[in-house]
């Protein structure tokens, strides 16, 4: 009877002679299911709880007929996962109205969730494209900014190559100066800048003339002066950039022959007036210059520099830092060892100034 209902009102409709049927024909196609309280094998409430089991049919509409009036049997129904619930004898007109508006509630329900299912994918698909964006953004700032160091890099060697210094010496600086800086426990945003701008410490060479840079021996006072203007040129060279690493190097090039007890230049500023980037810088060019054979004379003993630069902590040296540089003495050596000058030389006279 309620079949021929449900078919008189436009719905297409598959018919089951017990609950264990139902279950077995029940499939995505279906709309909605009509079951009675009492049906043989399993009644109305055991079939809703196995449908409500079953993947996909969490939201599929279940109206139950039923001759049982008693207020239990509605809370039990609803229990169980019924939808509606309708006291026969079937009003037609009642049952038609419920279908409908449980069908449509469905096909909402239906249409949201594709569209989400839709929603989703776009957003999968965009976050997709911006993750690619992004990567492809990330790849060009570290494209640019490994160009930006290149150009540091040639910057600093051309001023290297003019006092007849190497390559190595730029890259054994910077290293030793990321090597006491973690070794003071400084932070690893200084740390990783260390590398790459204390190289440019000696980069106002350029503007130092030849005939000055160059001279086998002792340079005159005046001599001397214009040799001490290559760090406020360093400075003026460097100045004006937005790059951490310039602006950083613009400090040190200024700063690298200033000296803790204020005898040194530019400035003659002493102590922790010094910025701490220049007092590495002084450090470790120091070692490095004097470990390094040279034009103008042999190297000296690592042994022997190290014991000078002890001497001069608290007058040339900020302690501190040479405290440092010797907590890192494994760390200098292996650096000084793996980048040895590529150039020999002949030592005839000694430079000074």
């Amino acid at each position: 009877m309620h079949s021929s209902f449900v078919t008189a009102f436009g719905y297409e409709v598959e018919t089951a002679r017990d609950g264990v049927e139902a279950l077995e024909k029940l499939g995505p196609q279906h709309d909605l299911v009509l079951l009675d309280a009492q049906m043989p094998n399993l009644d109305g409430f055991e079939v809703a709880v196995k449908v409500r089991e079953q993947a996909g049919h969490g939201d599929l509409p279940i109206v139950m007929v039923s001759g049982l009036p008693k207020r239990e049997d509605r809370l039990k129904a609803f229990t169980v996962g019924i939808n509606d619930f309708i006291l026969k004898p079937v009003d037609p007109d009642e049952l038609k109205l419920r279908l409908r508006w449980l069908i449509e509630l469905k096909r909402a329900r239906d249409d949201l969730a594709v569209y989400q299912a839709s929603l989703e994918e776009k957003v999968e698909q965009r976050t997709y494209e911006l993750s690619e964006a992004l990567e492809e953004v990330t790849l060009a700032r570290s494209l640019t900014h490994d160009a930006h160091l290149d150009t540091i890099r040639r910057l600093t060697l051309a001023a290297e190559y003019k006092d007849k210094g190497t390559a190595e010496h730029i890259t054994r600086t910077g290293l030793y100066s990321e090597a006491v800086g973690i070794a003071m426990g400084l932070p690893e945003e200084v740390t990783d800048l260390l590398p790459h701008a204390v190289p440019m410490h000696d980069v106002g060479k350029l503007g130092i003339p030849d005939y000055v840079l160059l001279k086998p021996g002792p340079l005159t006072p005046e001599e001397q002066a214009t040799m001490r203007e290559h760090p406020t040129i360093g400075a003026r060279i460097l100045t004006g950039s937005n790059s951490p690493e310039i602006q950083m190097g613009e400090i040190i090039a200024l700063s690298h022959h200033e000296r803790w007890d204020g005898n040194g230049y530019p400035n003659r500023i002493a102590g922790e007036a010094i910025p701490l980037e220049g007092r590495i810088c002084a450090v470790v060019d120091f070692f490095d210059a004097l470990t390094q054979n040279r034009p103008y004379r042999g190297a000296v003993s690592v042994e022997d520099t190290i014991e000078m630069i002890r001497e001069a902590s608290g007058a040339h040296f900020d302690p501190d830092v040479v405290r440092a540089f010797e907590a890192a003495h494994s760390d200098i050596m292996r650096i000084h060892r793996e980048f040895p000058d590529s150039q020999g030389y002949d030592f005839p006279t000694l430079k000074e100034g």
